[in-house]
């Protein structure tokens, strides 16, 4: 019985390291330094919100970490949010240069482009 339950904690500890994997520890052959990307100053006439749900996440670092790095990464976003716990993201974006649309397509493309779902979009 021993022996059981010592394969089940080995086999959970292990699902748990390969379902939440840090890409921020992944190291690449190129060795090349890329400059700071300075994020340009949003009007505040083009500066919209946008709060909605994301369903699919299964932990906080390899999947809503991930999804935020992102949606900062995107030219005009300001600032993106993404809360693993309430399932949610909030994005403040430039409308000229995003659209709603866009900002869900880049979500749900994250990881595999099959595991995350935006729903209940709200500008």
């Amino acid at each position: 019985m021993n022996f059981i339950k010592s394969i089940s904690a080995i086999l959970f500890a292990s699902l748990l390291f390969v379902g939440c994997k840090d890409k921020t520890n992944e190291t690449t052959s190129d060795t090349t330094t890329e400059t700071p990307k300075v994020k340009k100053e949003i009007a505040a006439a083009n500066l919209q919100t946008a709060s909605f749900t994301i369903k699919g996440m299964t932990c906080a670092i390899g999947c809503a970490k991930t999804i935020q790095e992102e949606l900062n990464g995107l030219d005009g976003v300001q600032k993106a949010t993404v809360d693993f716990e309430k399932e949610f993201a909030t994005v403040s974006f430039d409308k000229t240069i995003l659209s709603p649309e866009k900002i869900t397509k880049v979500v749900e493309a994250a990881a595999d482009g099959k595991s995350y779902k935006v729903s209940n979009m709200k500008i």
